[in-house]
């Protein structure tokens, strides 16, 4: 009687060729193992055709026909997806719980001859352990944490730190969003939330945490997704870098990064409509007018003016507890080659304080 392979844990799964997610396409969707290939071994319409008649007609009659279709699927990704793979192939396979869909696949990989192994434990393991590496790494890192109003530029200048190889987490690119009430981006859904927290987790795990990791001063939520806990609380303990930027360098970045709410005037008005608590109807209504007239310079001039920078002003030093040690950086020129050479400044005032 063949007897089947040891199961294999997260830590592990560096050591294999190639990742296999046997889950269906709209669970993979949601979050997945960082590299891994979605091969699933029920779709989305028989894994929802399988788990109604598990309820309705019981386990036998769902694994009588469920197991047709598990067989369908991997003969076919036999003929198509692992047709030309050597045969020292060794690939690592993981489902929900690490149980039928997975050990099935596994089982016939093996069969052909395949090193194949199954992750104990299945996406639930994975989710464990991304858990379990934010709270054990954000405690470690030495974080820069880039501050500044609205229109700071503090996004591009991050990734002009990385572009010069600087360590960076970049969570809004993470987030797919700008963080602000206009920081949707058009077309771009936001990922899931443990699909966020897969791509913080795998960051932490290939950063150098002797180093410092630069990161922008987020609120608790960017959108709709939740910063994690250990992460918000380490940076609001990090070393603050200000980017002090003028008024008018500010405006002219905005009008640059959001212009495409200039062909959007109507959810532009929507979203300001959020905002008549607060300021009132004749604001709002000047503003949605303006947003209405594609008038995004004196838009994006009040906006700041009224409510983005007197919340800024009033958060900085309640959220971060070294703002009054603060370095700052004053900024009147937020152009690409403006922006490289705040990078430059942020790389300078970082040297300085190194031990040579």
């Amino acid at each position: 009687m063949m007897r089947g392979p040891s199961p294999i844990t997260v830590d592990q799964r560096h050591d294999f060729d190639a990742i296999i997610d046997a889950r269906s396409p709209a669970e993979f969707a949601i979050d997945h193992i960082p590299g891994a290939i979605n091969c699933p071994v029920l779709d989305n319409d028989e894994r929802r055709i399988i788990g109604t008649m598990y309820k309705q007609q019981g386990a036998f009659e769902a694994r009588r026909v469920g197991g047709a279709m598990v067989a369908a699927n991997i003969a076919r990704h036999l003929k198509e997806k692992f047709a030309d793979h050597p045969a020292d192939w060794k690939p690592l396979v993981y489902c929900w719980r690490g149980g039928l869909r997975s050990g099935s696949l596994t089982t016939w990989l093996r069969l052909v001859g395949w090193d194949a192994k199954q992750l104990a434990g299945g996406y639930k393991s994975w989710r464990r352990h991304v858990i379990a590496r934010i709270e054990a790494l954000c405690p470690q890192l030495d974080l820069r944490v880039l501050c500044g109003a609205t229109g700071s530029a503090k996004t591009r200048i991050l990734q002009a730190l990385e572009s010069t190889g600087h360590q960076v987490l970049d969570l809004e690119a993470f987030a797919a969003h700008k963080g602000s009430l206009l920081g949707a981006l058009p077309g771009v859904p936001q990922p899931s939330q443990t699909a966020f927290e897969t791509r913080i987790a795998d960051l932490l795990d290939r950063i150098d945490p002797a180093r410092p990791l630069y990161v922008e001063g987020e609120s608790r939520r960017i959108g709709q997704l939740n910063v994690p806990t250990p992460l918000v609380e380490k940076m609001r303990a990090g070393s603050v870098i200000e980017i002090d930027a003028t008024p008018q360098a500010r405006l002219e970045y905005l009008l640059r990064d959001y212009s495409y709410l200039g062909d959007r005037p109507e959810a532009l008005s929507t979203q300001l409509a959020l905002l008549k608590e607060l300021h009132g109807k004749a604001v709002i209504g000047r503003w949605q007018q303006w947003a209405g007239a594609r008038d995004l310079r004196s838009l994006f001039a009040e906006l700041t003016a009224l409510h983005y920078d007197p919340a800024y002003a009033k958060s900085q030093s309640a959220h971060f507890r070294q703002w009054s040690t603060r370095r700052t950086l004053h900024v009147d020129d937020l152009s690409e080659s403006g922006i490289a050479a705040v990078a430059e400044r942020v790389s300078e005032a970082e040297r300085a304080l190194s031990p040579s």
